[in-house]
């Protein structure tokens, strides 16, 4: 009898990686991310692959006996219980290459449409009023200073673009420090606070951890220059959302934008999403077409476990400290 392993998919996955584990598993797919839900279906699952929604919780890992691997697609991995899975012997893999440049180039659109006011013209246009363009004044990136919070794979592709492509000065702010990237595009590492008050335009690309959470805060925002602009690429609860709105509403700052939210998806009634300072998109930024390919091939790791060998990317000891404490 032919036995295939067992792999559970919370969501469908590009079909470059669904077809690597269907010539060699049986798929299960989640149709509720509901945590009893997926107590069932795991049951007989040897992998578990999850997008960003839902959670592999210590629960769902007492409840499947055989799994051995939980691949993530994608690069956050706070919604998997790490240190259950340490505990038990079970890998993780993710694929922390996979999305650095299109997350970065989405960066580079939300920053030209604050800074050109694209959304806004946009409409006015479709409203019939040509002659906004009277009243919109824009401003350019190039030979801005931008401040990194968070110099891993993103920030690193983001900051190449900006430094290449519009002679931005690159400042930095991280746990650790980046050499290379020094030397390679000038960048100045600096501390929290002078990093808001220099750049006029800021990217966070911190993951989320107990350290990071709420780490913008008005004390931080009201630092930055009345022409600055702040993206969030990284996680919603990074920056306080109230404080944001509020410093928005004053025109602190010259405006933000996000593509990520602290309740996804965000209230109707979140005072972000009413004002015209602010640009919104739906958590998107890595949904392209090459980047959902790429974090598809978690398949890859997934298959190496489950055939005994060491897989490419497995989440390190490294990561699992920066994890310690995540409620889960």
């Amino acid at each position: 009898m032919d036995l295939k392993p067992k792999v559970l998919l919370y969501e469908p996955i590009h079909e470059e990686g669904t077809r690597l584990l269907r010539e060699r598993c049986e798929l299960l797919y989640a149709h509720s991310l509901e945590e009893d839900e997926l107590v069932k279906l795991a049951r007989d699952a040897d992998a578990i692959i999850i997008r960003f929604n839902g959670r592999v919780s210590e629960r769902i890992m007492e409840a499947s006996p055989k799994l051995k691997v939980i691949g993530r697609h994608g690069v956050g991995l706070e919604n998997i219980d790490l240190r259950a899975a340490r505990d038990r012997g079970i890998k993780v893999v993710y694929t922390p290459e996979a999305n650095a440049v299109s997350v970065a180039e989405h960066f580079v659109g939300l920053a030209l449409a604050l800074a050109k006011h694209i959304t806004l013209a946009n409409q006015a246009v479709r409203e019939g009023n040509w002659w906004v363009r009277r009243e919109l004044t824009g401003r350019e990136l190039h030979g801005k200073t931008l401040g990194i919070l968070g110099m891993g794979r993103i920030g690193q592709q983001t900051a190449r673009i900006c430094r290449h492509g519009f002679q931005m000065e690159i400042l930095y702010f991280d746990v650790r420090s980046y050499p290379h990237v020094e030397n390679e595009l000038g960048a100045k590492r600096k501390e929290l606070e002078d990093l808001f008050k220099e750049s006029d335009l800021i990217s966070i690309n911190l993951p989320l951890l107990p350290t990071t959470r709420h780490l913008v805060n008005a004390r931080l925002l009201k630092l930055m220059k009345p022409t600055a602009y702040i993206v969030n690429m990284a996680r919603g609860p990074i920056w306080n959302e109230e404080d944001l709105a509020e410093v928005l509403k004053t025109r602190a700052i010259a405006g933000a934008a996000s593509d990520v939210f602290e309740e996804e998806p965000p209230s109707p009634s979140n005072p972000l999403l009413g004002l015209d300072n602010f640009v919104a998109t739906p958590h998107s930024a890595a949904h392209t077409e090459e980047s959902l390919i790429r974090m598809s091939l978690v398949a890859e790791d997934i298959l190496r476990v489950l055939d005994g060998k060491e897989p490419h990317y497995p989440v390190t000891e490294e990561v699992y400290a920066q994890y310690e404490g995540m409620a889960n």
